[in-house]
């Protein structure tokens, strides 16, 4: 995956955010993400109004104090309880308006982004394409992209564009008034006397473009750091839930100490990552601190001489200095929220590649020409070519044909490309092409199959509903499936992966095909696990079930003793050396 770097463009940045921001301010949710926009943008314009406000009550407040006036002060006391009142409640609106236009906005975002990963099994062809290292661009931890990534983009977007626009407002808003206030200065200059109007603006812009090239220079590392951080903590999140998933296999073969070890690299990398990010940070945060509170007595540093000669009385000075604070801030808007920065672009990288990556895999389907079988015909497999990720072939050009009726077994050496060839024939194996008529209402078991968490009755519904079925079927077809002691079980949740055995699992998914009655049955070693008794009672209920369907069952199995519930057998065998491929497929 390219990490960002700092020579990407702004305006390239832009276009990134843009891209992934304005789907939403278009959709069906359009008018209502928009007024709520356009009512948290007139609250940013209160707010500097009030700002405003605030600022001309400075110099008539502290004339007040200097003249001991204490009628105007007292006044002026009051006016400042109206300006912090109609503070707060814009400052209180503006909060919860800008919440919930994030929380809107991310509804969305995460609505649209499931859609188009579970959509057409692109969230199938992004994990082949990343573990088959396919183009070596695919993104990692898509969960974290559509869990967390969004939740900081919407946030950060909110966040700093309205903190741009309070910014951009307030500079225009104070300006003027530090225009005005500044007076006109004279500068001696090679025996010259010139005079500078505005001269407090002159002085604010240089001190905060200065300020902005410094900052860019020291934070801009903090970008392709920020990237990777993200990418880290997801890897080691990643881990952590492996380890949970697979527990049992964990612990019975010992291999705790191999997975804390793997668990400490990743960890260590989120360190290592996270100790340049904060030395990099700390750089930043020694110069933005300098330079905040530099600014702080800087505006009174400029102006004592006029002060102090009594050009302007305590009230203007104080003006003087707020309004300077007001357009320094202005200014230093990217100085202050640089590190944020960095992190919202590296944020915005990672779902802009992710939104890439869907949009190129949504539509990288099987080059397999699919036709459902007509009449009586069964399954029917022409010039079929299957390869896998990296383009090695495993079988060229095979041809098959399963009528109703049938019962075959596939064998072949571990890593011939069985399973691959049961994934072509259901049409989500994106490597393979050639010609495949699969009748209806077929099935296919998994080597592991997917058992949910939650309500029993629904794992073994999955994944139609589990009310489309009665109490009774359900109970029966666990009997069936030899799991009596589940038939009582049905309203019981759990994570049932973790609870129940290889063999109650592999039971189960068998339980699911008794349930539903598929006249085509394809079990890619649906039996493994399971004693030789059981096989032979489960595998002589799945062929009843299947032949008085009017269909027929094709299954993978590598134990000699599965061949008695077949009557032809297909093998894959090594091709010969030259052939274009790593296997043939020989039926018998």
């Amino acid at each position: 995956m390219t990490t960002p770097n700092g020579s990407t463009s702004l305006l390239s940045t832009l276009r990134r955010i843009g891209a992934l921001a304005a789907p939403y301010f278009h959709s069906e949710e359009k008018w209502r993400a928009r007024g709520l926009l356009a009512t948290i943008v007139a609250l940013n314009l209160g707010t500097v109004y009030m700002l405003v406000l605030n600022n001309q009550w400075f110099a008539r407040f502290y004339d007040a104090l200097q003249n001991k006036d204490q009628a105007v002060f007292w006044r002026e006391i009051v006016f400042f309880c109206w300006i912090a009142a109609g503070y707060i409640v814009i400052a209180i609106f503006k909060f919860y308006l800008t919440q919930l236009l994030q929380l809107r906005w991310r509804a969305w975002m995460t609505r649209s982004y499931l859609a188009r990963w579970m959509a057409d099994r692109t969230f199938y062809r992004l994990e082949l394409a990343r573990y088959g290292q396919q183009d070596g661009q695919t993104p990692d931890n898509p969960d974290q992209r559509i869990q967390e990534d969004m939740q900081l983009f919407t946030d950060y977007t909110m966040t700093l564009s309205m903190g741009l626009l309070n910014a951009v407002v307030t500079l225009v808003s104070f300006i003027g008034i530090l225009w005005a206030l500044s007076g006109v200065v004279s500068v001696p200059l090679f025996g010259s006397s010139y005079t500078v109007p505005g001269s407090m603006v002159w002085i604010a812009l240089a001190y905060c473009a200065a300020g902005t090239v410094i900052t860019h220079f020291i934070g801009r590392p903090l970008i392709g750091l920020n990237f990777q951080q993200q990418r880290y903590e997801a890897d080691f999140r990643h881990h952590l839930m492996r380890v949970r998933e697979y527990s049992e296999a964990i612990a019975l073969d010992r291999g705790e100490q191999v997975e804390h070890g793997q668990l400490q690299l990743r960890f260590g990398s989120v360190l290592k990552n996270y100790l340049k990010l904060i030395g990099k940070q700390k750089n930043l945060v020694a110069f933005t601190a300098s330079f905040g509170q530099a600014s702080v007595i800087f505006a009174f540093i400029v102006q004592a001489p006029r002060f102090f000669s009594g050009a302007i009385q305590l009230g203007q000075l104080m003006q003087v200095n707020s309004a300077f604070g007001r357009v320094q801030d202005s200014l230093s808007w990217f100085v202050d929220n640089y590190d944020r920065v960095a992190v919202w672009r590296a944020t915005a990288d990672r779902l802009t590649s992710f939104e890439t990556a869907m949009r190129a895999h949504a539509g990288a389907a099987s080059a397999v020409e699919r036709a459902p079988a007509g009449g009586d015909e069964g399954l029917r497999v022409d010039d079929l070519t299957v390869a896998l990720p990296g383009g090695t072939s495993l079988i060229q050009n095979a041809a098959l044909m399963v009528k109703p009726g049938d019962s075959v077994l596939l064998q072949g050496p571990s890593g011939s490309g069985k399973s691959t060839l049961f994934r072509a024939f259901a049409g989500i194996w994106p490597f393979a092409r050639g010609r495949v008529s699969m009748p209806e209402n077929a099935m296919f078991i998994p080597q592991r199959p997917y058992v949910p968490d939650g309500r029993l009755r629904d794992a073994l519904a999955y994944p139609q509903p589990a009310s489309e079925y009665s109490d009774a079927q359900l109970k029966q077809a666990l009997e069936d499936a030899l799991l009596p002691d589940l038939a009582n079980r049905l309203d019981d949740s759990d994570a049932w992966t973790q609870k129940l055995s290889g063999g109650e699992q592999q039971r189960l998914a068998i339980a699911r095909v008794l349930l539903k009655k598929p006249a085509w049955l394809f079990a890619d070693e649906a039996t493994s696990a399971l004693d030789a008794q059981a096989e032979e009672t489960l595998y002589k209920r799945l062929a009843e079930g299947v032949r008085s369907a009017g269909g027929a069952m094709v299954s993978i199995a590598h134990r000699a003793s599965a061949a008695a519930f077949h009557d032809k057998r297909w093998t894959l065998v090594p091709a010969p050396e030259g052939a274009g491929a790593r296997y043939r497929l020989e039926a018998a």
